[in-house]
């Protein structure tokens, strides 16, 4: 116990020690700056005072001695103050730019740890472990996430196989085929959950798509549209869709995954009998997607956080749903170089916009990024 008192001991005088010497640094830079501002003044003052002796002067007149050293003082102290500011705010910025970055979400920011100061080096230095430290945390959250997912994965598929099995039993009373159609259908969601986990933790993981190709957008849509056909037929939906003929360079199964989600949420949150809006145009530069609902909209709050994981503005979770598919589709835009965002309709309901840049294949005829 004595010998761990003894360390602490001298960490503490080590830590008072170099707060010490920071703290007589700086009042030593201050205090030159002083004197070096007054001679240097004085110096001036004197220069010109000399210089001026050779012009013709009317009788009597004088330069203010404290006139010319207030000015000249004042310029110099100026001068040696921005000098001194920018030598101690440089460090700090750069520290604020770092932090900025792990705020977003990139621990992969370091700092180099070269700088005159020992003070800013350790800074720098616990900076960089925090954020090595981060990182290894997020990569083993990540890790975790999908190894349990895929886990989660093959007995689900045996229960969903075995349920499907079942629904054809004819020797089941309707009792227990209701009991058999709840397993499925929560078995679809929990496996719908799984996959959406699976495919979000791979694409974070990933700064480019390799599994690109020129496909149609609008033709991609409609098939999406259709896919869904079971949902809205339900609620009666109607569809007031224009399109342009548009081809696009990138991931179709992945683009596939953003077209779903959008507008499943419009079926899933408009109203029965309503109609949701589609729209597709592009220039020479940019292609512009919308899906409009008829729904309640978006809260102050939803509009922050809709593409938050696992975020639902139902906090009940009665709607359907898990919270994953509008970060799903963020992350897909970000890694095919687009943007969506999220606004409420002055006539009631939710709009999303998506925004892409217009891509082409390699002119080598090669569809495939190198």
């Amino acid at each position: 116990m004595k010998f761990k008192w003894s360390n602490t001991y001298r960490a503490l005088r080590k830590r008072k020690k170099q707060k010490f010497d920071l703290r007589f640094r700086l009042i030593f830079f201050i205090t030159l700056e002083l004197v070096l501002i007054v001679l240097i003044a004085y110096g001036i003052d004197a220069l010109i005072r000399s210089v001026t002796q050779s012009f013709i002067l009317p009788d009597g007149f004088q330069f203010p001695f404290i006139v010319d050293l207030i000015i000249i003082s004042l310029l110099v102290g100026i001068l040696a103050t921005y000098g001194l500011s920018v030598w101690i705010l440089k460090p700090i910025k750069r520290f604020g730019l770092a932090i900025s970055k792990i705020s977003e979400g990139d621990f992969s920011v370091r700092i180099s740890t070269k700088s005159s100061s020992q003070e800013i080096q350790e800074i720098y230095s616990g900076f960089n472990l925090m954020a090595e430290e981060l990182e290894a945390t997020e990569i083993l959250k990540t890790d975790f996430i999908s190894n349990v997912s895929h886990e989660f994965k093959t007995p689900i598929n045996a229960i969903e196989g075995y349920s499907m099995l079942l629904q054809n039993d004819e020797n089941l009373s309707e009792e227990q085929k209701e009991y058999v159609e709840k397993i499925l259908y929560n078995t679809q969601r929990l496996s719908s959950l799984t996959g959406s986990i699976l495919l979000l933790s791979k694409i974070e993981n990933q700064t480019i798509t390799t599994d690109k190709s020129t496909f149609k957008l609008d033709e991609q849509i409609r098939e999406a549209i259709v896919a869904l056909e079971p949902s809205w037929e339900n609620k009666n939906v109607d569809f007031d869709v224009e399109m342009d003929d548009i081809s696009y360079y990138g991931s179709e199964n992945l683009m596939h995954h953003v077209w779903s989600n959008l507008i499943g949420n419009a079926v899933k949150f408009g109203p029965e009998n309503g109609v949701i809006r589609i729209r597709l145009q592009g220039d020479d530069q940019k292609i512009f997607f919308s899906v409009e609902d008829e729904g309640p909209g978006l809260s102050d709050e939803a509009k922050k956080r809709i593409f938050d994981k696992f975020y639902q503005a139902d906090s009940s979770h009665k709607s359907e749903g898990n919270g994953l598919g509008l970060s799903l589709v963020k992350r897909i835009l970000i890694l095919e170089g687009g943007d969506i965002t999220a606004e409420n309709r002055d006539n009631g309901g939710a709009c999303f916009s998506v925004t892409l840049e217009r891509k082409s294949a390699p002119s080598n005829g090669n569809n495939d990024e190198n």
